[in-house]
């Protein structure tokens, strides 16, 4: 199974482009038909994991993949499946 990864440890503070960057990697993921995308918010105060969630959660992204899994094992990771 193909993947992507995204690791937002060296834009953690630069709003513009960690939207730019989740823009991206959405859409690349759709465009190539990949089914999984790993978003590596880090561990931190755990507001960054929120920001990305709710990036998510916007109708018009929510509709381009299919589900949204925390990892259990490790609090710093997001993944989002895709389905074609």
């Amino acid at each position: 199974m193909a993947k992507l990864k995204l690791d937002l440890h060296e834009i953690y503070n630069d709003t513009g482009k960690l939207d730019k960057e989740l823009n991206r990697i959405i859409d690349e993921a759709v465009d190539r038909k990949i089914e999984l995308v790993e978003i590596i918010p880090g561990k931190g105060s755990g507001q960054l994991k929120k920001k990305v969630l709710r990036f998510l959660n916007q109708p018009h992204i929510k509709r381009q993949y299919h589900r949204v899994e925390k990892d259990s094992k490790n609090f710093g990771r997001i993944f989002v499946h895709f389905r074609f």
